[in-house]
C-alpha cells in the first residue's frame, strides 16, 4: 500500500505536548475536578485519575503545545 508513495511529496510534522500543570497537586480545584470528571472511564481498579496526569498533555483541553517541527526530504541524484 505504501510502495507507491513518494517519500519526497510528504510533509512530517510533528507537535510535542505537555500537561498545563507539571503535577496533579500544582492545579486548582477546577482544574482538578474536570481531570477527575474526564478521567472516570479510564481508571482501572485500585488506580485514582490523579494516578493518570502524566497522560494530561495528550488531551487538548488539559495539555499545551511546546513545540511544532516540520519536515521533508530531498534525495540527491548521483
Amino acid at each position: 500500500m505504501l510502495n507507491n508513495l513518494n517519500i519526497e511529496e510528504i510533509l512530517f510534522l510533528d507537535i510535542e505536548t505537555v500537561p498545563i500543570a507539571p503535577e496533579f497537586d500544582k492545579l486548582s480545584e477546577n482544574w482538578k475536578k474536570l481531570w477527575r470528571h474526564k478521567m472516570q472511564f479510564k481508571i482501572n481498579d485500585g488506580e485514582l485519575p490523579d494516578d493518570l496526569y502524566d497522560r494530561a498533555g495528550i488531551y487538548a483541553e488539559f495539555g499545551k503545545i511546546i513545540c511544532i517541527s516540520a519536515g521533508y526530504v530531498i534525495q540527491k541524484k548521483r
